[in-house]
């Protein structure tokens, strides 16, 4: 933290958006996040946002979460991992179910490692962001291979493992290892949006953000600090109707004093994708066995199970639809349509079903897949959605 005055911080706060707004005007290169952070970043002994406040709060209502360590246990650093991996882009209720039967599977990052990529894929199917899976499953490989099954204790030698970025090492650094770096999630940006009434905008203002939050974590219990910072994004300071009331920081944070808490944090305009169509067949043989493939290992859904069907584009099937059909048959068109929303793009898609006699041989490429085997295949929510369109349960083994 910073160690200044408290008066000087009150006129450094309005210097540094004064300073960012001429120099933005005059189109000069706006302050680096460093020197903002370092105007805004809050004052020892002030009674501004302090570690020590956000700690002795997280000590009367830390979150019970099957990854976190319970208080005087040493966290796990393949479970703290996995756990910050199955969380990117993914709620914690969501999570959680994942999270154990992943485990149960998965003790170690040992069997992890030694696992087939299509037990990993499976195990991950419905979490999404299936190039996360390939990436656990890549990251775990290197741990063992280079590391001899331990995560290194080490910012930049976590960075170089698959699938790590500078968030989830930190988060790992911090929580397993009690290095202090500063862990900063969506949760936490938000909480620092507010705290400090940040007007530049997300993403642009990720590095001010960084900086601001390295500039809060303290030297000792720095695994604590970042769960109960992100604790706090999640319970208390929530995007609606945040519960300032009870919130450890409410003294300091200026957007609360100012009347704007929901306004913040400040994001740019974001660009909506072009809507993708398609078609999707679902072959269904006389003893209830589904047709199915496999996605090419790289890109969206990679290595992912799926139904045979049509490239995903804006114009949708070119010319005759049933071009793109597996094989010969009495396709039926399904009312309505599948709508899913992907990172860059939306998709509808037109699901045609067919039944066929039993001896129907499985195209090059393709398999029948028996009803009661269908939770086995690593498939996607996608094309979990299009086999109930068309009627197909998928019962749990």
């Amino acid at each position: 933290m910073v160690d200044t005055e408290a008066a000087p911080v009150k006129s450094a706060r309005k210097t540094a958006g004064t300073t960012a707004g001429t120099t933005a005007r005059r189109g000069r290169p706006s302050q680096p996040a460093a020197v903002q952070a370092d105007l805004l970043a809050p004052a020892v002994g002030t009674g501004l946002a302090e570690a020590a406040g956000l700690l002795a709060w997280y000590d009367r209502h830390r979150r019970d979460l099957p990854w976190r360590a319970k208080p005087g246990e040493t966290a796990d650093p393949y479970r703290v991992w996995l756990s910050e991996i199955m969380l990117q882009q993914t709620t914690v209720t969501a999570v959680k179910p994942y999270f154990d039967r992943f485990l149960q599977r998965f003790p170690t990052v040992g069997d992890l490692a030694r696992a087939p990529q299509e037990a990993v894929m499976q195990a991950w199917a419905g979490l999404g962001y299936y190039s996360r899976a390939r990436n656990l499953h890549a990251c775990a490989q290197m741990v063992v291979a280079r590391h001899g099954g331990h995560f290194p204790a080490d910012i930049d030698q976590l960075r170089a493992l698959p699938g790590i970025g500078a968030y989830t090492a930190a988060a790992v650094g911090a929580i397993a290892f009690g290095i202090p770096a500063a862990a900063v999630d969506g949760n936490v940006e938000r909480v620092l949006a507010r705290l400090y009434a940040v007007e530049e905008p997300l993403p642009k203002a990720k590095p001010l953000y960084h900086a601001l939050a390295q500039a809060l974590v303290p030297s000792a219990r720095a695994g604590d600090f970042a769960q109960a910072f992100m604790d706090l994004g999640a319970t208390i300071c929530t995007p609606k109707r945040p519960a300032c009331v009870l919130c450890p920081w409410s003294g300091p944070c200026m957007a609360r004093a100012a009347g704007t808490v929901e306004t913040f944090p400040r994001k740019a305009a974001k660009k909506e994708g072009t809507l993708r169509l398609g078609a999707s067949f679902v072959a269904v043989r006389a003893d209830g066995a589904v047709l199915l493939r496999t996605r090419p290992p790289e890109g969206l859904l990679g290595g992912m199970a799926e139904l045979p069907g049509s490239p995903w584009t804006p114009d949708g099937p070119n010319g005759d639809i049933l071009a793109h059909a597996p094989l010969q048959a009495r396709w039926a068109t399904l009312n309505g349509t599948v709508r899913h929303v992907f990172t860059h793009f939306p998709l509808e898609l037109t699901v045609l079903r067919a039944d066929v006699p039993r001896k129907t041989p499985a195209p090059t490429g393709m398999r029948w897949v028996a009803a009661a085997e269908l939770d086995t295949e690593a498939l996607p929510s996608l094309m979990r959605k299009v086999l109930v369109k068309a009627r197909i349960e998928i019962r749990p083994v």
